[in-house]
């Protein structure tokens, strides 16, 4: 959901470090040879920033926008980008320096922080794991990375060596590089499903019906650069030199070929820590793992199923998509966004983290969960660990802590893998199977005709139609899918209309909605149940009628609202009676909250009861969207 109350936020694999001065940095390429970089971004912080608009604005210069903590916006910024932001209108402060860490190894961390994984130490748990459980994990190179490092892919299952129809899940870890805590969280998933496998019930299940895979270490090269000196580098992006330029470096969740570059959600400047690079899959570690999720497409279907991107910093789960403010749009419709919010909602309340789409923080394009959705329909999520704010470099003693605490939505994620839509009460249709398309919730009246034509695609037409929990009255014929008859009975139904494939029953296809018939003749409660999209800066009215009533309304009438809007501030609620006389029930109250879902005590002494009443929803800003879910009024 769109939301502008932030304590704390942050972009998938952002997250505030510490200052870097000007320094010269050297990393050579795989081929040998000195290159040479200024390094001349810095850590700053912008004050005065509050919404996703004003970060978006931000992050266009080409600053990594890396979290927020009340109104101060954390970022890494070069000189020529902080200018950018001052015209804009914000001020821009300097971070501290770091210190030097004192008796720290070349290419380690520094010894306070010790209990971190260089790759050389990643590697030697990653061998000993396949060491210890053969049966259970094996290891293979999918490519190396820019600086000739092995990238590794793990498989996790109860039959390693064999590829069984299971739903295939991906873990995908460290694309930034000083998000090291990521690579830790891949070391606990390994030992997790390996070392208990015998001893938890939960997780011999996932084991036993997924097929596992870890990429541990997207970007070795950046990670063992950002350690190189004995004093954290705060390095973000690989370290592929830019031809033409001194600078180094490709921000490898700018760099996936969804989007890329679309939206001002990355930058076109070598320099920049979110440069995208010269092209979609320019960087050799991004293309390897996309050649590898392209590589688990057998028989023309996509094996994986679900993907968590794991950053850091600021305790979020996120989902598609970034490109947008909108909630739904081409490729994601209202059912997807609603399953991909209901899950990561779940798997939020579980390890703590605050849930929301990844363009409430701001645009961002050419991302990893974006691409897996937008070209495989990968149900990606990205979550960004500890802490809430403001480092990249919290000390070892917490990482068994942050690590374990995303064991349950991790194992709850991988119960989900089969099918994500059952999180909301929906079916999943083999492969190639039917679709069909939800007309949303219905609206009828006791005593009027009803004919709705439902649609399908996907299989082979024609198809056999049926349907469960339609009002009494109606009826779906088999051969049309048209909804037809005279509803008798008064209520709200749960309506599921299945559409199979006439010349293979085993492709089917299913769409849930409500479907309400109000009363007529009698003065009852009238409900319109329709789904009406709430736009920024729109007028919706929905209307209702009421008959069978003798003389006016009642003084306590009811009106019970159903709005679903990411900031009621945003609103104004009205009821306009038959004669055009407007009565407010909310009038941009609630600032930031989320939803109306309340029944309002209105007045209505003065008003004939009988007539066409309406309920008038004008959203009056931007970003925030929704929809009029259903209202009733209950007139005597």
């Amino acid at each position: 959901m769109k939301s502008r109350r932030r304590l704390v936020t942050t972009i998938a694999g952002g997250a505030l470090a510490t200052v870097l001065a000007a320094t010269l940095v050297s990393g050579p390429p795989a081929t040998g040879g000195a290159f040479q970089e200024t390094r001349a971004s810095g850590e700053y912080h912008v004050a005065g920033v509050r919404t996703a608009a004003d970060r978006t604005a931000i992050a266009k210069t080409g600053a990594a926008v890396n979290g927020q903590e009340d109104s101060r916006l954390m970022i890494t910024a070069t000189a020529a980008e902080v200018k950018k932001i001052e015209k804009l209108g914000y001020d821009v402060v300097a971070e501290a320096a770091p210190a030097k860490a004192k008796n720290a190894s070349p290419e380690a961390f520094p010894p306070a922080d010790a209990g971190y994984h260089d790759y050389a130490e990643m590697t030697a748990v990653i061998n000993q794991a396949v060491a210890d459980h053969p049966t259970l994990i094996s290891k293979q190179v999918y490519g190396r990375s820019y600086q000739g490092r092995d990238l590794y892919a793990l498989k996790i299952s109860d039959n390693v060596g064999i590829d069984e129809a299971e739903p295939e899940v991906l873990f995908t870890h460290h694309q930034h590089a000083r998000e090291h805590l990521t690579v830790e969280m891949a070391i606990y998933l390994i030992n997790l499903f390996t070392d208990s496998y015998s001893s938890d019930t939960a997780i011999k299940n996932a084991v036993d019906t997924r097929e596992i895979w870890i990429l541990p270490d997207l970007n070795p090269d950046g990670g063992e650069f950002d350690i190189a000196t004995g004093s954290y580098r705060s390095w973000r992006k690989n370290r592929q030199p830019n031809s033409g330029s001194t600078a180094v470096g490709t921000d490898m969740n700018r760099n996936w070929g969804y989007k890329w570059g679309c939206c001002g959600g990355s930058s076109g400047s070598p320099s920049s820590d979110t440069y995208r690079g010269a092209f979609a899959e320019s960087a050799p570690e991004v293309k390897a793992v996309a050649d590898f999720v392209r590589g688990r497409v057998v028989g023309g279907v996509q094996q994986i199923t679900a993907n968590i991107d794991f950053h850091t910093y600021s305790e979020l789960v996120l989902w598609p998509y970034g490109w947008t403010f909108d909630d739904t749009a081409p490729g994601l419709n209202a059912d997807e966004e609603r399953t991909f919010r209901t899950l990561g909602t779940q798997m939020a309340n579980m390890n703590g983290y605050t849930p929301e789409q990844s363009s409430d923080l701001y645009i961002t394009d050419g991302t990893i969960d974006d691409w897996l959705w937008g070209q495989y329909k990968i149900w990606g999520y990205t979550f960004e660990m500890f802490p809430s704010c403001c480092t990249f470099y919290p000390g070892d003693e917490i990482i068994a802590r942050e690590t374990s605490r995303n064991k349950a939505p991790v194992l709850h994620f991988l119960s989900y893998a089969d099918c994500p839509p059952r999180v909301i009460g929906q079916t999943c249709a083999a492969p190639g199977s039917v679709t069909v398309t939800n007309p949303g919730n219905q609206t009828s009246t006791v005593g009027t005709a009803v004919n709705r034509t439902n649609s399908a695609s996907g299989g082979t037409a024609p198809y056999t139609w049926s349907a469960t929990g339609l009002p009494a009255g109606l009826s779906i014929s088999a051969s049309t899918g048209t909804i037809t008859g005279t509803p008798t009975t008064a209520g709200t139904s749960n309506v599921t209309v299945t559409a199979r494939d006439s010349s293979n029953p085993a492709k089917t296809g299913s769409a849930s909605f409500s479907w309400t018939v109000n009363p007529v003749g009698t003065c009852s409660p009238q409900t319109n149940g329709t789904d009406f999209a709430i736009g920024d800066h729109t007028t919706i009215e929905s209307p209702v009628t009421v008959s069978g009533c003798t003389g006016n309304g009642s003084a306590t009438a009811k009106v019970a609202v159903n709005i679903q809007h990411t900031y009621i501030g945003d609103l104004k609620v009205d009821l306009i009676a038959p004669d055009g006389t407007v009565y407010v029930l909310h009038n941009r109250s609630g600032g930031s909250a989320d939803n109306i879902n309340t029944t309002y005590t209105v007045n209505l002494s003065s008003e004939v009861a009988n007539g066409t009443w309406k309920l008038r929803v004008n959203d009056n800003a931007n970003i925030d969207t929704g929809k009029l879910d259903t209202w009733t009024l209950t007139a005597k």
